[in-house]
């Protein structure tokens, strides 16, 4: 029987807030639910009917005691790699390839990753190893090292001796990349891209990178479903774009308050660049903006690079919490509603579900205290405007639903607790209000979405 969330926990969580312990326990949920997973997989693997199944599990159990070698070598180089984020969309893929009834994705493609993925665990734990991987796309990826182009389909012959990779499979000179002290991997030889990180948010948590080579970092993520653009390949100038921004988002952080600083720290695990949406120039530098999460990658924060370093803080706000909640239902469901599409949200135009109701108000929710708390401590008088303008549309659209999410007869214990922690911060909010030509703006802009939805959708709900 699952143990109860504590109601601690709850509460700090459906303030949109969470300490050390209530993020931890999401954590550890989802790295074991991560390892279940993963052993899943092999076991698919081994029980798969086809010939080439068959075969992909050979070199999957190879893979697996090269993995099993280098954990014993070095646990946590090993384990952050499996449980890094975009292990997981790899995983779910390859699983449901191998156990969906019907036609099902060929198994063998998906399963040469893992070879991928026990290659760069060995390099990063130190263990010397020779292995040959098949390519994709004219890329070879070891994951969280980098990415290696290569003329054709044939193998790569890799070796290792614990401090040199060499690539090499008869199509040239060969490339050797030196393995640093902290597990990444280096070369100066243009056919070889090294995974490229973002310092860690506070001293002592780690590194975040920015994926932007990692083959399974948005497929099967439904992008262009949810309104999100493709993932974006970066140049060294768009790199340095990105690590500008990135350079004051802690303070700008911060100015939500001690938990949105520590959220960050502890569960964004990579940054997933995404390309500009359409509207936003071709370097993304208006104020259009698109970012996301998903459920199987734990951890990862997709988006487009926003316009400011104060949108990018207050883009990780509103994502971490979807992060969190999608944890915090894995933990206890919140309701039993279903899943038809059919509330208004302000901030869609399609119908939502109850379950994407809750997500987007809870997102919203801790974007209004975010703003609220800028233009608090704003001294220039066109940031404090903005943050105003941003807090009353964010609070008047969760305003707008509150009513349908609390008047639910389907909440758990649990969704009850969190709903009703929602409502006190929203109350809470009250208090400091922003001036009136901004409340008057951003229920107008409310009351227009509506209108617009209802004729839209041809109804009155």
């Amino acid at each position: 029987m699952r143990a109860p969330v504590p109601g601690r926990t709850l509460r700090e969580l459906g303030r949109t807030e969470g300490g050390h312990e209530a993020l931890g326990l999401l954590v550890r949920d989802q790295h074991t639910r991560r390892m279940v997973l993963l052993r899943a997989l092999l076991d698919a693997a081994e029980s798969a009917p086809a010939a080439s199944g068959r075969r992909a599990a050979a070199r999957m159990r190879d893979a697996w005691a090269l993995l099993e070698a280098a954990e014993r070598k070095d646990r946590e180089a090993v384990r952050g790699l499996l449980l890094y984020p975009l292990t997981g969309p790899w995983a779910q893929r390859c699983l449901y390839g191998l156990t969906a009834p019907g036609p099902a994705p060929r198994p063998g493609a998906g399963l040469d990753h893992f070879g991928a993925l026990a290659a760069a665990a060995a390099v990063r734990a130190g263990l010397p190893f020779t292995t040959r991987l098949p390519p994709r796309d004219g890329t070879l990826v070891l994951p969280l090292l980098g990415a290696l182009r290569v003329p054709g389909p044939e193998p790569v012959e890799i070796a290792f001796d614990g401090e040199e990779l060499t690539f090499g499979a008869g199509w040239g000179s060969r490339v050797a990349v030196r393995r640093a002290a902290d597990g990444t991997a280096h070369c100066g030889d243009p056919r070889w891209q090294s995974v490229f990180s973002l310092p860690a948010v506070l001293p002592g948590s780690h590194p975040v990178p920015l994926d932007d080579l990692h083959p399974y970092r948005t497929e099967g993520g439904g992008l262009e479903r949810h309104g999100l653009s493709s993932g974006a390949a970066l140049d060294d100038g768009e790199r340095k774009a990105w690590a500008e921004s990135w350079s004051g988002i802690e303070p700008l952080l911060r100015i939500g308050g001690e938990h949105r600083t520590a959220e960050a720290a502890v569960l964004l695990r990579c940054l997933v660049p995404l390309a500009p949406p359409p509207g936003s120039g071709p370097t993304g530098g208006s104020a259009s903006h698109c970012s996301g999460t998903r459920r199987e990658a734990f951890g990862a924060v997709l988006s487009s690079k926003p316009s400011t370093p104060a949108y990018f803080a207050a883009t990780l706000v509103h994502e971490l919490q979807h992060t969190k909640l999608a944890a915090l239902c894995a933990l206890a469901p919140l309701h039993h509603e279903d899943a038809a599409p059919r509330h208004f949200a302000p901030w869609r135009s399609d119908p939502r579900p109850f379950d994407g109701l809750l997500q987007g108000a809870y997102s919203h929710i801790a974007l209004a205290d975010y703003w609220q708390r800028f233009a608090l401590g704003a001294r220039n008088s066109a940031h404090r405007d903005l943050a105003w303008a941003e807090h009353a549309r964010c609070r008047e659209q969760v305003g707008a639903v509150l009513p349908v999410l609390a008047g639910s007869g389907a909440l758990t214990r649990e969704g009850r607790t969190v709903v009703n922690e929602m409502i006190a911060l929203y109350d809470h909010l009250a208090d400091q209000p922003p001036p009136f030509g901004h409340l008057a703006r951003a229920a107008a802009y409310v009351d227009t979405a509506r209108v617009i939805w209802c004729q839209r959708n041809g109804t009155q709900r």
